[in-house]
């Protein structure tokens, strides 16, 4: 009887755990880190941030919906479309918000986003370099 009991309470453990990896962001998270990153990247001022989290904020909600809905197996043709409008104009108005060098950052931020460079360099110091997991990996031991 214990036996059955330890694998119940077992198998519960990991459904709950397979369960809290799956957890998504909420939009106003997404929306924070959104802005958080543009502002140390374009120095934003208080108006900037306050209009680009309302626009990332309104954005991810909208997106939000839109997953959850195929997730749910009721997805269409016209929503994912509306997935990437969404995106698009959000990118614009953001850039509309933003003033003359902020712009050109901007769009140089966009661009490293769509080809992947965004999360593949890592700034150490003030040289650039890949990240990689070869800092995790466990050294050999010496055999005395």
């Amino acid at each position: 009887m214990k036996k059955v009991i330890f694998l119940f309470l077992l198998i519960i453990g990991i459904g709950t755990l397979a369960n809290a990896q799956q957890k998504a962001p909420t939009p106003t998270e997404i929306a924070k880190k959104n802005v958080d990153d543009l502002d140390k990247k374009l120095k934003l001022n208080e108006t900037q941030k306050s209009i680009i989290y309302s626009l990332t904020y309104n954005q991810a909600k909208e997106q939000s919906d839109l997953i959850k809905k195929q997730q749910a197996g009721n997805t269409r043709e016209e929503d994912v479309d509306k997935f990437y409008k969404l995106q698009n104009e959000t990118s614009k108005s953001i850039r509309n918000v933003l003033k003359g060098e902020q712009q050109a950052q901007y769009d140089k931020i966009i661009e490293d986003r769509l080809s992947g460079k965004a999360n593949k360099k890592k700034k150490k110091g003030e040289e650039e370099v890949e990240g990689d997991i070869s800092g995790l990996l466990l050294k050999p031991e010496k055999v005395n």
